[in-house]
């Protein structure tokens, strides 16, 4: 199968005041077409820098990521934002929902900035949201969704324009144990439904567990992988 994403000897360092923090320390990974890889590691072990620059947010120091064929590291800021827009999708913690917008407008507009028709833009995502559960809340705004079913419209935004590759940061980390037990079900059936690839940063390893393979990030460095 081929590699989606291909991280090669990634390094990543800042200055906090006097002192200078190594964050990933030759970081090698590839992710296959369709597989479902769980990211574990205790808070400060750097998964939240390895997803920005696996998601073309941050740049490494060194090193190169490849997505879909393509190496990243000399390219542009026009070309890599591209990139992130059409083979990325990206699911966090705290939704990230346009307050302002309703359910419907949130999964609607990342189509539009892509290029996509309002028609098309719009039956894409009352597709989504159907599978979600949520075909009677497209018109509520995040304030009047429970914890849970923000959750659920961040996850079609983020698979709204139909990525490669979806990288979530602890999308559960935010809410009980049934409710994310609930949205992991929807996000790995989904994934599965859609041929996408994900990376998910995880601290349950039980829901790790449920994923193709588990990778553990410590201190900077992929310690193992189950």
């Amino acid at each position: 199968m081929s590699n989606i994403i291909e991280l090669s000897e990634i390094y990543k360092s800042f200055d906090q005041g006097t002192q200078h923090l190594e964050i990933l320390k030759g970081i090698s990974l590839s992710i296959t077409s369709g597989e479902v890889v769980a990211l574990v590691g205790a808070s400060g072990a750097g998964k939240s820098t390895l997803l920005h620059i696996m998601g073309l947010l941050e740049r490494a120091d060194s090193g190169d990521v490849v997505i879909s064929g393509i190496p990243t590291k000399d390219l542009n800021d026009i070309r890599r934002t591209k990139i992130r827009r059409l083979e990325i999708g990206f699911v966090y913690q705290f939704h990230n929902l346009l307050p302002e917008f309703t359910a419907l407008e949130n999964v609607i507009i990342p189509q539009l900035i892509a290029g996509s028709s309002k028609k098309d833009a719009m039956t894409r995502a009352i597709e989504l949201l159907e599978k979600m559960g949520l075909g009677q809340r497209l018109e509520h705004r995040p304030s009047e969704l429970s914890g849970g079913e923000q959750q659920r419209v961040a996850i079609a935004r983020g698979l709204a324009n139909r990525p490669r590759l979806i990288l979530a940061d602890e999308p559960t980390g935010n809410l009980d144990e049934k409710t994310g037990n609930d949205v992991m079900d929807v996000l790995l059936k989904l994934s599965k439904e859609e041929g996408v690839s994900a990376l998910i940063a995880t601290h349950n390893n039980a829901l790790a567990k449920r994923m193709d393979r588990t990778v553990i990030l410590k201190e900077g460095v992929i310690q193992d992988t189950l």
